[in-house]
């Protein structure tokens, strides 16, 4: 464990995709989706317990969601958990979180998470993890982590590195070429066949001094508005001056703002059972499924001549179902989800429709 090490865990998203399960009072960071008795973010936390000291984790979150985090990561103080007044993505997230850190220890290598993703093989990622710290504290770097990709995933963004360069005799460190959005399913097999892809699994890990520079150079309105409040940051005046930045500050992500642009920054090839759990389909995947290829969740479900489903109902809620393939049953908060997997990419539509035609009691 290294005092100079933090975390940041970025837990502000709506997961709209995984509606009904997931709302707006409660979104998908804070809901035990794989039924292991613990919640996304706190399966977070919890991997990087042997990693950094306790107070050196952050959570960056949505304002209304603070008492929520502070309830499932009872371990954190009130001053660990950075209120957002309005969603920005992730660029303006991040530099709230480095300002936040430099006042305190402007040596710091930083980790920065998503609250929302599943890692299968612990062992395995703490010790990429650890690879990854270790270079980006000695070297001018700006590192992120790329999943071997099993099959040609369309919901992916993939990263292109050099396979011509090595470090440090470690075969996994490579140089990025490129950062590339989701493709078609052409261009993916394409990508997977070359063996230069990696999925961009959306962390990163760097040292605090190439992290601000990197803003400094690529983003600076970001980074001036928020170097505007030197001094106010774990003071009172920090949250006031926070709402004032959070009102003009314009909406970005880390990787078309800076890592796109960057050219330091390196991919360490991993394979430690990541998926970020994006939608209903790929946590049906990792879900255990019945003889006719069902992942059902909810003690009292009764199946007939039904394939390829996957079922989420209160555990006390009798349900039967039948003649149905390959569909999303989902119940939840007074609030029922029939759809077929191949459509449901139109969720978040869905949700904005419930919203404009019910209003927010259901979303």
């Amino acid at each position: 464990m290294n005092k100079d090490y933090y975390v940041v865990i970025m837990a502000g998203g709506a997961g709209t995709r995984f509606w009904p399960m997931s709302t707006n009072v409660c979104p998908k960071q804070f809901i035990d989706v794989m039924g292991t008795g613990r919640t996304m973010i706190q399966q977070t936390y919890d991997r990087f317990r042997n990693f950094c000291p306790p107070e050196n984790v952050l959570v960056v979150t949505g304002r209304i969601y603070r008492d929520i985090v502070l309830e499932q990561l009872p371990e954190l103080k009130p001053e660990q958990v950075l209120c957002e007044p309005h969603r920005k993505n992730t660029a303006p997230c991040i530099a709230y979180a480095n300002y936040k850190i430099h006042a305190v220890n402007p040596e710091a290598t930083v980790v920065v998470a998503p609250a929302d993703h599943v890692v299968l093989k612990e062992d395995v990622f703490a010790s990429v993890i650890g690879q990854a710290a270790e270079a980006a504290s000695k070297n001018d770097w700006l590192i992120t982590l790329g999943i071997k990709p099993s099959y040609p995933n369309t919901g992916y963004g993939y990263i292109q590195f050099d396979p011509e360069t090595v470090y440090n005799g470690e075969e996994n460190l490579r140089k990025v070429k490129l950062f590339t959005e989701k493709p078609e399913l052409e261009m993916a097999r394409t990508f997977v066949e070359s063996g230069e892809f990696l999925w961009n699994a959306g962390l990163f890990i760097w040292s605090l001094k190439s992290s601000m520079e990197a803003f400094r150079t690529y983003l600076p309105d970001v980074d001036e508005l928020f170097a505007g409040g030197l001094g106010k940051y774990n003071t009172p005046a920090e949250a006031e001056y926070i709402e004032k930045v959070y009102l003009v500050c314009k909406s970005i992500s880390i990787d078309y703002g800076v890592m796109e642009k960057a050219r330091n920054v390196y991919v360490i090839a991993s394979d430690f059972g990541w998926s970020d759990v994006g939608t209903w389909g790929s946590l049906y995947e990792l879900r255990a499924k019945d003889k006719a290829e069902n992942a059902i969740v909810g003690k009292n479900v009764m199946m007939y001549d039904s394939r390829r489903c996957i079922v989420n109902v209160p555990k006390n809620k009798l349900v039967v179902l039948e003649g149905l393939e390959n569909y999303i049953v989902v119940e939840n908060n007074d609030c029922l989800l029939v759809c077929r997997r191949s459509e449901e990419q139109k969720l978040r539509q869905i949700v904005g429709d419930i919203a404009s035609e019910k209003g927010d009691k259901f979303v």
